[in-house]
């Protein structure tokens, strides 16, 4: 089995809305990926939230369900030691702009092995440990 690609908030956000710039490059990568994805219910609150605000409301309605039961990828919950792991990431890295939700991220990346993200903005990158696609 091979091991699962991440999934950021932008791959989600480009991959389920048309006019993002990014939208192109989301449906193909997503359209022809063969790994399996894995998220964080950091991502998904986050995902959610864009939509609503950038007037998706509809479209986060209608993907959220699918996200939510794990029917689209693997949905991780952080756990408390991945909060607080998430909280020194966060605090130490002070002249990153990585939220606390890519902090986050990063940690469950680690926990399980997870070395690819699909993202769109730089923080995965300043990582220095993760491959970002696409």
């Amino acid at each position: 089995m091979t091991t699962p690609i991440f999934v950021d908030t932008g791959a989600w956000f480009a991959r389920i809305v048309t006019y993002d710039r990014d939208h192109p490059s989301a449906g193909e990568w997503f359209d022809l990926n063969t790994h399996s994805h894995i998220t964080t219910d950091y991502i998904i609150d986050e995902l959610l939230t864009l939509l609503k605000i950038r007037g998706e409301y509809r479209r986060a309605l209608e993907i959220g369900p699918s996200l939510l039961n794990g029917d689209v990828c693997d949905l991780e919950f952080a756990t408390r030691d991945d909060i607080k792991e998430s909280w020194r990431v966060y605090s130490t890295y002070q002249d990153k702009g990585w939220s606390f939700t890519d902090c986050v991220g990063r940690v469950v990346m680690e926990r399980f092995g997870v070395t690819t993200a699909a993202a769109f903005d730089d923080h995965f990158h300043q990582f220095g440990t993760v491959k970002v696609v696409p």
